[in-house]
């Protein structure tokens, strides 16, 4: 995130398409050849992100990615 320069959740999933994309900005990034799940929520406007869960997919389905 430091390094971007995004000002739109379409210049996000531009840049990483196979991210999924939920509601109120939220992302879905599977990472480390997909072992993991990472959601992180973005305020483009004030160029913050939050990480709300970091986990394996077992773990990540026990969450609701919605409101984590």
């Amino acid at each position: 995130m430091e390094k971007s320069n995004w000002s739109s959740i379409n210049q996000l999933k531009a840049e990483f398409p196979s991210a999924s994309i939920l509601p109120e900005n939220r992302v879905i990034f599977n990472i480390k050849g997909n072992n993991y799940r990472l959601i992180v929520k973005f305020n483009f406007e004030y160029v913050l992100c939050w990480i709300q869960f970091i986990g394996t997919h077992a773990e990540y389905d026990k969450v609701d990615a919605k409101t984590i």
